[in-house]
């Protein structure tokens, strides 16, 4: 089993210092930058946009993953791809047209994720699993950080590393949510390949440790 990437997700980081947080996760050996991005209307809460992408991106060699918790993801695939995103990761609950979005990201030149929220069974994106390149599983209900995991959704990771294995795609599988030195373990032993981690990174005492622990080395 090949260790995982660690992908922080900035809106737990201090929105005074994004730049300051970009550097702690780089300095943690976290490989990836993950950027929530909520609208207020398919979560209960507003984060940011691709502004805020596009000003971090000078300030970071990692991958972004956008992570598009938004309604209407098409209308805003390429101003996230312009804005320096590697991966463009939407709802498949909030798109009508999912094949058109992978289209679009991909027709950027950008590597396409699809995600689905804990009620959401991975049948509903089974067709979808040949055209992307990252499935996000979220294991809490997304709007707000620190919540507990829904332990029924690592059925899912498992899910979808048999259908990887059975040669229905070759996407990465990314859990989201509830994410610490505790769940990551099992995580890991679900099929997980990237691990988000947010308010349990940006509080560690000390994130290198952190990371190593969500990686299983220690």
């Amino acid at each position: 089993m090949s260790l995982p990437i660690i992908a922080p997700s900035v809106l737990s980081a201090d929105f005074s210092s994004m730049a300051s947080g970009a550097a702690l996760i780089a300095s943690s050996g976290a490989e990836w930058v993950h950027l929530d991005v909520m609208d207020g209307c398919f979560v209960p809460t507003i984060s940011f946009g691709p502004k805020m992408a596009a000003d971090l991106r000078p300030h970071s060699s990692q991958i972004f993953d956008a992570h598009l918790m938004i309604q209407n993801p098409l209308n805003f695939v390429e101003e996230f791809a312009k804005a320096g995103a590697d991966y463009i990761t939407f709802h498949v609950e909030a798109a009508v047209h999912s094949h058109r979005v992978l289209q679009a990201i991909h027709a950027l030149g950008k590597k396409a994720g699809v995600s689905i929220v804990p009620s959401t069974p991975v049948s509903f994106i089974e067709p979808l699993l040949p055209f992307v390149e990252l499935v996000l599983v979220m294991t809490v209900n997304p709007g707000y950080g620190g919540q507990p995991i829904i332990p029924e959704c690592f059925d899912k990771v498992r899910a979808l590393a048999a259908l990887r294995e059975a040669g229905r795609g070759g996407y990465l599988i990314s859990v989201d949510g509830g994410i610490n030195a505790s769940t990551a373990k099992t995580a890991r032993e679900a099929g997980a390949d990237v691990l988000v981690a947010g308010s349990s990174f940006f509080g560690a005492a000390d994130t290198a440790v952190l990371v190593r622990q969500l990686k299983g080395l220690s």
